[in-house]
């Protein structure tokens, strides 16, 4: 892995985070990195911490192994179509744009080229994404091993069927949203109840932070944890009670499958 080459076509901050984290974890040097971007600024950015910045796409693809697409999706054909005679079998292309099919990939790449789909989410800023794959063209259970390994540097990755990509972009895609909305709703009830916003705030985030942990390392079924933090007549439930009958659990429901029909929508259109 240490001796694959990584370029980035687009080198924004999601670029950058993946470029950071595949460094700081080891599993790419940055003198191996490539990247390339309009904006002169995020070029220096890059070559900030040691990467090589270029001012062509096809610098980046002829220089790298592994190319994330990580611009905006309405100019991902366009970058493919440019690099495309310069694909050979080696490379293997990460696309991160959101609502880009395979199909579309393959119809700008060409055939016979290894291609793989990435939703990510915000969290990778931090190192802590929660992302989804599939594969597409000529790509491989290699490919995906290689991808696993990069993104297991800055986060979780799993890989599913195509089909299910709008769900993932409406769950852990957009959920980010979400749950920036439910830590801004709790600190404004600790507000509300007399504690000052800065304690809030962190109390809030702190909670939502140790619970996911709880969850994840615990391997216990959410509605047991929420049950052993509930004692009967007591503070907790009361506050689920108040939950349930202003329906949060199905408006959080909700808001997962209005983003997962919206992103089937975007995903046609495109």
């Amino acid at each position: 892995m240490a001796d694959k080459r990584i370029g980035f076509i687009g080198a924004g901050q999601m670029a950058e985070a993946l470029a950071r984290g595949f460094i700081n974890k080891g599993v790419c040097k940055a003198e191996h990195m490539w990247a390339t971007d309009p904006v002169d600024e995020r070029k220096e950015v890059f070559r900030s911490f040691g990467t090589n910045p270029v001012d062509g796409n096809i610098e980046v693809v002829t220089s790298s192994d592994v190319i994330f697409i990580a611009v905006k999706p309405q100019y991902v054909s366009v970058v493919l179509r440019e690099v495309r005679p310069h694909l050979e079998d080696r490379h293997t292309i990460v696309s991160i744009a959101a609502g880009i099919t395979l199909q579309s990939l393959k119809d700008a790449a060409g055939d016979g080229i290894r291609l793989v789909r990435v939703m990510p989410n915000t969290p990778c800023l931090v190192g802590e994404t929660a992302a989804a794959m599939c594969l597409g063209g000529k790509a491989d259970d290699s490919d995906a091993q290689l991808v696993q390994r990069l993104f297991d540097s800055v986060g979780k990755i799993y890989r599913v069927d195509e089909k299910l990509l709008s769900a993932v972009t409406g769950l852990s895609g957009s959920g980010p949203a979400y749950i920036f909305l439910m830590i801004e709703a709790l600190a404004d009830g600790g507000v509300r109840s007399g504690l000052p916003r800065d304690i809030a705030n962190q109390l809030a985030a702190q909670t939502v932070l140790g619970s996911a942990k709880m969850v994840l390392q615990t391997g216990k079924h959410c509605g047991a944890l929420k049950d052993m933090t509930c004692s009967p007549a007591g503070t907790t439930i009361a506050g689920i009670h108040e939950l349930e009958k202003a329906g949060t659990r199905a408006a959080f429901m909700n808001a997962v499958y209005a983003a997962t029909q919206r992103a089937d929508e975007l995903a046609k259109s495109g």
